[in-house]
């Protein structure tokens, strides 16, 4: 009894979910100054794929770091495996950190590599809709796919299409302005000292347009290290072009708690795959 139970149960789990499995993004690294063996694997990009199968829906997750590092765990593993119990298949993005002495131009490095996990979606799968979920400075560059998809940062013969068609931001860096911004983050991906030009490029509130997709942002009011200004300036942005938009705001629970907010008894996730659902 004990045998066929537990073979049942290995049936079914590899019938919902297709072993997690790891993808390189690249034969050959764009806007890199060294070759794969080189770098090393911390500077090389890759995907986790966990697979549903029959899913019509499926998310590209961008985990946080400030730009210095991926918390791929609790803001990327535990996120897919959250998406997968709710019928949607996910994908990790574990991606380069902006850096002068592997790339040429450091700026553009996370966002190549969040444009290409998209195409690889795209390209490999017939899902119907294909949104992004962000942490953090995966917020960051989850919204930076999402307002700068028609400018390719990669070769994309097929013109596939590199935007999300919905966005899920969680206590995102948003504004690369002083006052508002994570100046980890700034400094980590244009500098402290940046160009107008490149605040104005990477601050996506001042990016929205009628096309950015349709957005649930998460913020806690008592974040300090990036303060909630980033969120609502967002929504007011989107509010401005009318986009579609909810923020799930908690009181109390800091940053980089993940999927549970342990100071409410609220699930941030589960009010957001309910607004999935009645996404049109």
């Amino acid at each position: 009894m004990k045998f066929t139970y537990a073979f049942f149960m290995t049936v079914l789990l590899n019938y919902y979910t297709l072993a997690q499995e790891k993808v390189a993004l690249y034969e050959t690294i764009p806007n890199a100054t060294k070759s794969k063996e080189q770098l090393g694997d911390e500077n090389i990009p890759v995907l986790y794929r966990y697979e549903i199968m029959g899913a019509k829906q499926a998310v590209l997750i961008i985990p946080g770091g400030g730009y210095g590092h991926v918390a791929i765990n609790h803001e990327g593993h535990e996120v897919a495996k959250e998406c997968n119990k709710h019928g949607l298949s996910a994908f990790v993005l574990y991606y380069r950190l902006p850096k002068d002495e592997t790339m040429k131009v450091r700026k553009i490095g996370p966002l190549q590599d969040a444009q290409r996990a998209m195409q690889f979606i795209r390209e490999q799968y017939a899902f119907d809709r294909v949104g992004v979920i962000g942490f953090s400075a995966g917020g960051h560059l989850a919204a930076t796919l999402s307002n700068h998809f028609d400018e390719a940062k990669i070769e994309n013969p097929k013109h596939s299409n590199l935007g999300p068609d919905f966005s899920v931001l969680v206590y995102p860096v948003i504004s690369m302005r002083d006052g508002v911004t994570h100046q980890g983050s700034k400094k980590n991906l244009i500098g402290e000292q940046a160009e107008e030009s490149d605040v104005h490029y990477y601050s996506l509130d001042e990016q929205v347009t009628k096309n950015t997709p349709p957005t649930f942002l998460v913020h806690a009011h008592d974040d300090q290290a990036v303060v909630i200004e980033n969120a609502t300036r967002y929504k007011a942005a989107l509010d401005k072009v009318a986009v579609p938009n909810m923020l799930f705001e908690y009181q109390r629970g800091g940053h980089g708690f993940g999927l549970i907010n342990k100071t409410d008894e609220r699930k941030w996730s589960d009010r957001m795959f309910a607004w999935l659902k009645d996404l049109k």
